[in-house]
C-alpha cells in the first residue's frame, strides 16, 4: 500500500486549496481554517443567508455557486452577486457587520468549508495574513460589482448572457449545471422572453445546449468571443488579486482547463 508522503495535503487540504482566497493562506492560517469549520453540501435553491437575519457562519464554496440577490416589494429577485470557488460569503463579517439586507442562496449545488462566524472573526482580529487575504477578496469583489452594474445597464441580453453563463462555469469546473431560463432571467434582471431569445441563439450558434433544465457548454471560445468585455474585466480582477487558479484534477471533480 502507497504511504502518503508527510507534506502531502490530506483530502480536506485539497478541498481548502480548490478555494482560490483559502489558497492564499499560510499553512498554518489553513489548519485554523480547518480546526473551526467543516464540510457541508448545499442543495439547489438551498438558503445561505436571510435579509437581516444574524449571520452565523462563513462559507467558503469549493464547487458550488452561491447567489446574492435582492427581492423587491413585488416579489421578483435580481442577482446583485455570485460566489463561487474564487471567495467567500463573508463580506458582511469582514466589514464588521453581523447581517446582511440581501438573500443568498444556492445557485449551482455542490459543497462548501463552513467556518462559524466567531471563528471567522476572531480569525480576522489575531490573524494579519487571514485579514489581508480578506482584504483582497473584498476590494475584487467590489470592483467585480461595479463592473456588472454597468454591463446591466449597457450590454445587451446576449452578451450578458454569455458572460453569466462562462463565470458559472468558472466557479464549477464543469461544462454543464441546472439551469432554467426563469431563473436566468432573474439573475440577469432580465424579460424571461428576452432570455429565451438569447439562450436560443446561442444555441442556434452550437455554443451551448439547453433541455429540461440542464445547461451545458458546448464551445466556450464562442461564448467568449459573444460575451461583452465585463466577463474578461471580471476575471482579471481576481486573477491579479487573489492569484485564482485552476483547480487540480479531482479536488472538484471537474477538468483543468
Amino acid at each position: 500500500m502507497e504511504r502518503k508522503r508527510p507534506d502531502e495535503p490530506d483530502a480536506d487540504e485539497r478541498l481548502l486549496l480548490a478555494n482560490a482566497i483559502l489558497a492564499l493562506l499560510s499553512a498554518h492560517e489553513r489548519r485554523a481554517v480547518r480546526a473551526g469549520g467543516q464540510l457541508v453540501e448545499f442543495r439547489l435553491r438551498q438558503s445561505v443567508y436571510q435579509p437581516e437575519a444574524t449571520i452565523d457562519a462563513a462559507y467558503f464554496p469549493i464547487d458550488c455557486v452561491l447567489s446574492v440577490v435582492h427581492r423587491m416589494e413585488d416579489g421578483s429577485l435580481i442577482e446583485v452577486g455570485t460566489i463561487g470557488r474564487e471567495g467567500t460569503t463573508a463580506i458582511p463579517l469582514i466589514m464588521g457587520a453581523d447581517t446582511t439586507a440581501n438573500e443568498s442562496f444556492c445557485q449551482v449545488e455542490g459543497r462548501a468549508w463552513k467556518v462559524p462566524a466567531t471563528a471567522f472573526v476572531a480569525l480576522l482580529e489575531e490573524s494579519r495574513g487571514f485579514r489581508v487575504a480578506m482584504n483582497r477578496y473584498l476590494q475584487a469583489y467590489v470592483n467585480m460589482l461595479g463592473q456588472m452594474a454597468a454591463c446591466n445597464g449597457l450590454h445587451s441580453v446576449l452578451e450578458r448572457c454569455a458572460r453569466w453563463l462562462l463565470m458559472t462555469q468558472d466557479r464549477v469546473d464543469r461544462n454543464d449545471f441546472p439551469m432554467t431560463h426563469e431563473f436566468l432571467a432573474a439573475m440577469l434582471g432580465s424579460r424571461r422572453s428576452g432570455v429565451t431569445v438569447g439562450a436560443a441563439t446561442l444555441q442556434g450558434a452550437g455554443y451551448i445546449e439547453y433541455a429540461h433544465g440542464k445547461m451545458t457548454i458546448l464551445n466556450r471560445a464562442g461564448l467568449e468571443a459573444t460575451a461583452c468585455e465585463c466577463y474578461r474585466v471580471a476575471q482579471e480582477q481576481f486573477n491579479s488579486l487573489l492569484q485564482l487558479r485552476a483547480t487540480t484534477e479531482g479536488v472538484t471533480g471537474g477538468p483543468t482547463r
